[in-house]
């Protein structure tokens, strides 16, 4: 009999305490996912952040832009005046103060002028004609009547710019479309005529000279007057015989075409025509027809109004 033996311990025999946290499995340790984003995910967060960049700094800049200056054109046609009081800020226009793009006047009075009659301008600002663009539009406000220097243009240099000082100072030009010359002057009072009516909603327009003493007042009475003809013309009419010999002061180069005496016509230093008249040579597409039919022989579309011989 072996003096000693081997036992198994036994679970009951030997007593043990069991922690319950440490009996439990051990989860196993947790791993962080990538931080790496997809390329296409990365590109289309950069579009769309230069994106909103470019949107922020076209708004920035569009807040603190200035205002373009509209200038008021028929083609290449310009009213300085109302340039200059778009560009300056001043009320002008409807009731509101806004700048309308076709006023509505009781006549437009275009002054036909040139490049070598500076004088005569100077000397229609130092009587009746305002020196001013305030004086300008208080006398527009008072007789309903715009006034404009009309003049066209010119290859020289030296003339143009000495034109452009003149109208910064004054601001008192319709400019034309139209070179200025002796021999166009039908075409420049065409162009006058169509750049007018394309400008301004007047009942009348008028053609006048700038060697003129003018009552701004009498002729607002005078366009005031009510008329039964809407196709009307005021001013002087005249024929005559048509000069064929080139050494001749008025000699006429289309003899051939009028005749032997011309047709009574349109005349003088001033005349007005009506605004339904107007339209008619505006929309007219062959000049040279206008100028040889339609101021030649205006008398057969218009309803003459004769007025007394003293000066307007």
């Amino acid at each position: 009999m072996p003096l000693f033996s081997h036992r198994h311990p036994s679970s009951s025999a030997i007593p043990t305490t069991i922690n319950p946290k440490t009996s439990k499995p051990s989860k196993p340790n947790f791993i962080p996912p990538s931080t790496r984003y997809p390329l296409p995910l990365l590109v289309f967060s950069l579009i769309s952040l230069l994106i909103g960049l470019s949107g922020t700094i076209f708004a920035i800049s569009a807040i603190r832009r200035p205002k373009p200056v509209p200038v008021f054109r028929c083609g290449r046609s310009e009213d300085t005046f109302r340039a200059f009081y778009s560009g300056s800020g001043r009320t002008r226009g409807d009731d509101n103060g806004a700048l309308i793009d076709r006023p509505k006047l009781l006549g437009f009075v275009g002054i036909q002028t040139g490049f070598e009659s500076g004088g005569r301008r100077a000397a229609l600002r130092s009587t009746w004609f305002p020196s001013d663009p305030d004086g300008l539009l208080r006398l527009e406000q008072a007789t309903g009547l715009a006034f404009r220097y009309v003049i066209g243009r010119s290859k020289d240099a030296k003339k143009m710019a000495q034109l452009e000082k003149e109208v910064d100072k004054y601001r008192d030009f319709m400019l034309i479309d139209v070179e200025e010359e002796y021999l166009k002057l039908p075409y420049k009072t065409l162009a006058f005529f169509k750049a007018a009516f394309k400008l301004f909603e007047a009942d009348y327009y008028v053609k006048a000279d700038d060697d003129i003493y003018l009552r701004p007042d009498r002729l607002a009475t005078l366009l005031a007057k009510e008329r039964t003809h809407s196709l009307t013309y005021i001013g002087c009419m005249k024929k005559g015989p048509v000069i064929t010999d080139p050494k001749m002061k008025w000699y006429e180069n289309s003899g051939h075409l009028i005749g032997n005496e011309y047709f009574l016509h349109a005349y003088g230093p001033i005349y007005v025509l009506s605004a339904e008249v107007v339209a008619s040579l505006a929309s007219a597409r062959n000049n040279r027809s206008v100028i040889y039919v339609g101021l030649f022989c205006i008398d057969f579309l218009c309803s003459p109004s004769y007025v007394s011989s003293q000066p307007t």
